[in-house]
């Protein structure tokens, strides 16, 4: 048809058909219900059981989230533990070689007071011996001496008398 220069078109994409409509709602009420069937119910029990793997999955990672952190703490109470025993270790040797130490020294000290104080004695000791020795030599000396000198008028024994008592006067004025 042709009127005034336009075609007119029927029967375009765009124009109502009622048989069309029709048949495109039974085809598509058909294959719903074939998919709702067959198709949707797995379908569905099949998104179903994913979810709830997927929900198991997200509670296992909490459980082994919750477990991590439980462990982490456990981990950092052992280790805080471990460094205030190892810390009183170091206290605790510290002190006992402090206690060596002062041990030690007033042993030392103890020693060294032992050690001058035998000292002493022993050049008291050796001193007295000289006395006595370089007394004895004296006397001796004395007495030859004496000996000789006055050999005529005393005898040996009356000499030895004289310079013993003479040796215990000098020892008495000197002590």
């Amino acid at each position: 048809m042709l009127t005034s220069g336009i075609i007119i078109l029927s029967g375009g994409l765009l124009d109502p058909n009622p048989g069309l409509i029709f048949w495109t709602t039974v085809t598509f009420l058909v294959v719903l219900f074939i998919l709702k069937k067959f198709t949707w119910g797995p379908m569905l029990s099949a998104l179903e059981e994913r979810e709830k793997g997927i929900q198991s999955s997200i509670d296992r990672a909490r459980t082994a989230k919750d477990e991590a952190e439980e462990v982490l703490k456990k981990n950092r109470d052992l280790l805080a533990k471990a460094d205030a025993d190892a810390e009183k270790i170091i206290r605790e040797g510290k002190e006992y070689g402090d206690k060596i130490k002062a041990e030690i020294t007033e042993k030392a000290h103890t020693e060294a007071s032992r050690m001058i104080a035998s000292a002493k004695e022993e050049i008291e000791q050796e001193k007295r011996r000289a006395l006595d020795e370089l007394r004895t030599e004296v006397a001796d000396l004395a007495v030859r001496g004496a000996e000789k000198i006055i050999m005529a008028n005393l005898d040996a024994e009356k000499h030895k008398k004289i310079v013993d008592s003479m040796i215990q006067e000098l020892s008495k004025n000197r002590n």
